[in-house]
Order: C-alpha cells, then structure tokens, then sequence
C-alpha cells in the first residue's frame, strides 16, 4: 500500500461518518423531512467516487471503503442508527448503493498504467447520484402526475427530471474523466460522439428508475446504465 492508499482509506472514512453526522444534525435542527436528508446523503456519497480516483494509487484498495459500507449501511437500516438515512418505512437502497458502486469499480476500474474504463463506472454512479436523487426530490416537491410500478409511485415529472439530469451527468462525466489527472489511461470521446450517445443510456436510466421497485433503482439504475454505456463504447 502506498501513501495515497493510506490517506485515500482515512480520508473515505472521515468523510462518510462526518457526512452522516452532519446532515443528520442540520436535517434536525431545520426540520427537514426524512426524503430529503436521505438524497442530500445519497449525493454526498456518490460523489466521493471521484475523491477515490485522486487519492488510490491501487484500485483493489479503492474499493475498499464502499465495500465496507455494504455491511455497514445494513447494520445502519436494520436497527435505524442513521435517522437522515433509515426510517421504519425504508427500504434497503443504501445497501444497494455501496453494493452497485463496489461492482462497477471492481468491473471497470484499474490502475498503474492499465486500460482503465473508470468512466462507465462514474457516469452510471453519477447518473444514480443526480438523476435518481433530483429525481426524487422534483417528484415529491412539485410532481403532481403519477403512475404506479410494483406498488410503487412515481412522477412523469421525476421520470423526466431522471433523464435530462443522467443526460447531463453522464455527458460531462464522459466528456472530463477520460485523459485527465483522475483516469490518464481511458479513452478519449470526441465531445459531439459523447452527447449524442449519452442520450442511450439516460433513456434506460430514466427507465429503470420509473420502473424498479422502491430501493432497488440503486441496483438497476447504475448497472442497466453502465452495460449499456459499454455495450456502445
């Protein structure tokens, strides 16, 4: 292990609990309902996924923390230590979102100098972070045309709201990951290939979303996105 591991394994710690525990604290003290602590936690940890880029030197360790979470988010949702994330009436997504962020980046990630195709694994992760979670909290706040799934509700406006934001997560995403500091060894897309087919796999995003039942979008969402994504590139 080098240093960056090191630091990258405390830095992913800190960062997790120290995001639990404030948003938990502020969500009290503001008296935000429990929908929106849990996506404003849902986004905070997503997107750690590119703090794991710049500070693991070793993809095998990378993985570590979110791998980690798996167990701990179920010791989290079974005895609702975490109000910001678990309810009564919760399901197991956030079991399902460290699960589905530990696939792709075993899947796809790799360093010291191999092919590296971390991109698919952040712009699924991204389009699950930003879609699903705008997605959601557009829906609750201002959705007002509903459609039922497996027992489930949701809102034309949040299906909408989950393809135009994975449109955009997955087109920036694709368009900045590959080449830079943080994935030297991807492939680089021309711009204009980039936005044309991200439109693909934001329609299956939008689409798994709307139809998944409750919790398990953060299953299908990122892995529907991502094979569709390496299926085109």
């Amino acid at each position: 292990m080098t240093h960056g591991d090191w630091i990258g394994l405390i830095a992913s710690y800190i960062y997790a609990f120290a995001l639990l525990i404030v948003i938990e604290f502020i969500g009290k003290k503001a008296k935000w309902p429990h929908w929106v602590t849990r996506k404003l936690v849902h986004i905070g940890a997503g997107m750690w996924v590119w703090a794991m880029l710049f500070y693991f030197d070793h993809w095998l360790i990378g993985i570590i923390p979110f791998a980690t979470f798996i167990v701990l988010n179920y010791i989290f949702y079974r005895w609702q230590i975490f109000k910001t994330m678990d309810d009564e009436d919760s399901t197991p997504g956030t079991v399902y979102f460290a699960l589905s962020i530990t696939t792709l980046f075993l899947l796809f990630w790799r360093t010291g100098g191999q092919m590296d195709r971390s991109d698919i694994a952040v712009a699924s992760i991204m389009a699950m972070t930003w879609g699903d979670a705008l997605a959601s909290l557009i829906g609750k706040a201002f959705g007002k045309k509903k459609y039922k799934t497996f027992g489930h509700y949701r809102t034309w406006e949040g299906s909408v709201t989950m393809f135009l934001v994975s449109y955009l997560a997955i087109g920036f995403t694709l368009t900045l990951l590959p080449g830079s500091i943080l994935s030297p060894h991807s492939v680089v897309y021309n711009p204009s290939f980039v936005w044309g087919i991200s439109l693909v796999p934001a329609l299956i995003a939008a689409f798994a979303e709307g139809l998944s039942p409750a919790g398990t979008d953060n299953l299908s969402v990122p892995l529907l996105t991502a094979f569709t994504l390496w299926f085109i590139l």
